[in-house]
């Protein structure tokens, strides 16, 4: 398996793991078919992506791309400090280290770009995610009560972050 950054010729296999992410776990934001992005579209956000100097990472294993990691840099002169994460791996995939590895080329990244905050949500019953941040450092540091609705149910998140 190879992690690279990800570029506009992968928006198609890039929007093809998505939409199996969307489909495979309720603890992204995307409910299975409500994603409505075009490649094209896709294209363009890789771009955008790319051009606001922020990152995105994919893994990819036999021309497949089967997890990403995407940090976001804040964009003005007060939060250009920090990246907001979002990472998600394709269940076949997970519990193999590739989200430690994900996170340690964030923060090479982080470390040359001038990173100095590193920030993320995630679900409070999401215990495989909540162990992989916090053995990657990141602390908890409030909760969002009911921030979001899945299987008509109220779901809180915690607000995570890591100070490099």
């Amino acid at each position: 398996m190879i992690i690279r950054e990800c570029n506009n010729h992968d928006a198609e296999k890039f929007l093809q793991m998505l939409q199996q992410l969307d489909k495979e776990t309720k603890f992204m934001l995307f409910e299975p078919g409500e994603r409505k992005t075009t490649v094209e579209q896709m294209q363009k956000s890789i771009e955008s992506i790319v051009k606001s100097n922020s990152l995105q990472l994919v893994v990819e294993d036999k021309d497949k791309i089967v997890g990403f990691l995407l940090a976001r840099r804040g964009t003005l002169q007060r939060n250009k400090h920090c990246a907001y994460v979002v990472i998600g791996i394709l269940e076949k995939y997970r519990g193999r280290k590739i989200g430690q590895r994900l996170f340690m080329k964030m923060e090479e990244w982080a470390k040359i770009s001038d990173i100095h905050r590193l920030e993320l949500t995630v679900m409070t019953h999401n215990k495989a995610a909540i162990k992989l941040y916090e053995k990657m450092g990141f602390k908890k540091e409030g909760i969002k009560e009911k921030s979001l609705v899945v299987d008509g149910k109220f779901v809180d998140e915690f607000y995570m972050a890591k100070i490099i």
